[in-house]
């Protein structure tokens, strides 16, 4: 049976579900269209090929099977869900002009945006629990946080995340869209969609609140908490050389906490409180949320972890001795 959005009487026609959405963003582009999608495309490649290295010499240096490295990989899998979900319908909007999306294909690249999106920031928190668990308790951290306990925590992260996002495309499924529902951003987001029906969107809107802060809120004030701890623990260390030499071990995951929380808050902040933002402020903000992460952690990790920083080096440096 068809939804009653899409028989509605002819003589209320004008209120109906389209199939369909048109993608906004990238406002002060338009004229370049075609260039603009060259260094995004070299941005997506990047990504794909910092994100895939990472996963690579997991894989294949024992000595890296490890929760801590094992996290990193999962980090890695989520940037290149959320890159991959976001990516392609820009690259088409922009070099293709494709700017149509039809609502079943939105709802889906919705689903996988928010789902990467909370398991990055499950991961985050996970990875604040290992240097929690390495600098203030380090006596106890191989005994507790094994790799099965990891594999666990992984597991569970992903449970969570399906079962709280998996509701959002069906509730979205029960609301009636006006014909023009031109998109603000060249992706497909919860906060986005529902600003284009007609419908009471109260449960909408208060079940998204309510993902938001169970997932993304709930793992931020913990990651707060654990280097409450941790700082709590560096500054009853001695010399302040000892201090920085622990410090210089979170850093990596400090840089994965900012690059990934500060432009997220900024967006949830701007959805539902800056009704009078400028497009381009949308458009760079979810941008920096969805892009710099799958681009810079890989990058960041590579330069501060001493065993991945030596593999590729190794790698760099069998290449110049074939050649």
């Amino acid at each position: 049976m068809e939804h009653p959005c899409f028989t509605l009487p002819r003589t209320n026609s004008s209120q109906t579900r389209t199939p369909s959405f048109i993608l906004g963003g990238f406002p002060a582009w338009e004229n370049t269209q075609t260039w603009s999608a060259i260094p995004l495309c070299s941005t997506y490649l990047l990504a794909l090929l910092g994100n895939c290295t990472i996963l690579s010499i997991i894989k294949v240096e024992q000595s890296l099977h490890a929760p801590m490295y094992l996290l990193l990989a999962m980090l890695a899998v989520a940037d290149l869900g959320m890159s991959t979900s976001t990516f392609p319908s820009m690259l088409m909007m922009l070099w293709l002009e494709a700017r149509e999306i039809s609502f079943g294909i939105c709802l889906a690249q919705m689903f996988f945006i928010h789902t990467f999106t909370d398991i990055e920031s499950a991961v985050i928190l996970a990875m604040a629990f290992d240097r929690y668990m390495a600098i203030c308790h380090p006596l106890r951290y191989s005994s507790i946080l094994t790799n099965s306990v990891t594999i666990k925590i992984s597991v569970g992260i992903i449970m969570r995340t399906i079962l709280v996002q998996f509701p959002l495309p069906v509730l979205l499924t029960h609301l009636c869209f006006t014909r023009s529902s031109k998109l603000s951003h060249p992706y497909c987001l919860h906060p986005d969609i529902i600003k284009h029906t007609d419908s009471d969107t109260r449960i909408n809107s208060a079940y998204g609140l309510f993902v938001l802060l169970s997932t993304l809120g709930l793992d931020l004030l913990f990651v707060l908490l654990s280097y409450v701890l941790i700082l709590k623990t560096i500054l009853n260390i001695a010399t302040w050389r000892e201090r920085l030499k622990v410090l210089n071990t979170c850093i990596s995951h400090i840089c994965a906490v900012l690059l990934y929380f500060i432009p997220m808050i900024s967006l949830s902040m701007i959805h539902r409180f800056g009704k009078h933002v400028s497009p381009q402020v949308y458009t760079f903000i979810a941008n920096l949320h969805f892009l710099a992460p799958p681009i810079m952690n890989p990058v960041v990790y590579s330069l501060k972890t001493k065993a991945i920083r030596r593999r590729i080096l190794r790698m760099f440096c069998q290449k110049d001795l074939q050649f």
